[in-house]
């Protein structure tokens, strides 16, 4: 192991190093969190996309006034019997008035919802998959509803989701920008850092130059140092970032579902952020014995 062997270079008693842990512990917090944001991004779009995929809304405006109730009952019944009878339709559920309060209630508040508030009708509506449908059929379905249901509205949950995919894709690319950029950082930090170190031993350097050391024996040196500090910072950025991310989920937890998809930080997600610790131990190991390496060989 490289953090055992023995070390010529008294690495652990100069400043060069001081500040190290702690940079690349915040370097893995911040990426522990952009990481933990593209990863519940890609599953919250993978579950939209599931529920959501091929199907539509039916909205049915109430009727208001004596006998409303009867006359709006008529229009939801036609409404879902154009709707059967289409060749682009797989199935077809009216909502209750029940099932429409109780997704209302996140914004009005339980309770809040009086017996004659005039709510619209919803039909859920299932489409046949794309490969059994033409080109034109949702376009006829909105015009055989219009006339047989003047004031029927449809919303097409594909339009609004693809843009909600554009959204969550880019906003997946830019967290994953963010995580290269921490880790280029990251390296740049242990250049830094290294090429100090080169220079508070240069004169030691010279000394195991002369009794033998070959370039390589002294960037073992540097390597070792570098992996030992940024796993202890990695470590603690990890930590960091655990309690963070369990705050963020208990808050998440209390809001109420419709107004926001369920977000599950499992051992899966846990597993890759354990990765981080390991991964900036790689790049300090990499670029510390890259930086030596190079310095030693611009050396008389």
């Amino acid at each position: 192991m490289v953090l055992r062997r023995r070390r010529d270079l008294p690495l652990e008693r100069d400043g060069s190093g001081r500040f190290l842990p702690w940079t690349i512990a915040l370097m893995v917090y911040l990426a522990a969190l952009a990481l933990t944001g593209a990863l519940l991004l890609d599953r919250a779009v993978e579950r939209w996309s599931t529920a959501l995929g091929g199907t539509l809304t039916v909205q049915v405006a109430a009727i208001t006034g004596p006998g409303g109730g009867a006359e709006t009952a008529a229009r939801v019944a036609t409404a879902a019997s154009v709707l059967r009878r289409s060749d682009a339709v797989a199935e077809v559920r009216v909502l209750s008035r029940a099932e429409i309060v109780a997704l209302v209630e996140p914004w009005l508040g339980r309770g809040n919802i009086s017996a004659d508030l005039p709510l619209p009708r919803l039909i859920d509506v299932t489409l046949e998959a794309d490969s059994q449908r033409e080109p034109g059929d949702l376009g006829k379905l909105a015009e055989s509803l219009a006339a047989a249901v003047p004031g029927s509205r449809v919303d097409d949950h594909k339009v609004w989701m693809s843009g909600l995919l554009r959204l969550a894709r880019t906003s997946q690319f830019v967290a994953l920008t963010v995580v290269v950029l921490i880790a280029v950082a990251a390296a740049t930090t242990v250049i830094f850092a290294t090429n100090a170190g080169l220079a508070v031993h240069h004169e030691v350097i010279e000394v195991l130059h002369l009794i033998g050391a070959h370039d390589t024996y002294v960037a073992r040196q540097f390597q070792g140092h570098a992996v030992s500090l940024a796993l202890r910072g990695g470590t603690l950025g990890l930590i960091l970032a655990a309690l963070t991310i369990a705050v963020l989920w208990g808050l998440a937890g209390e809001i109420a579902q419709p107004m926001l998809p369920h977000l599950e930080v499992d051992a899966a997600l846990w597993g890759a952020l354990a990765t981080l610790p390991l991964g900036a131990a790689a790049i300090a190991a990499a670029t510390a014995r890259t930086t030596v390496l190079r310095a030693l060989r611009r050396m008389p």
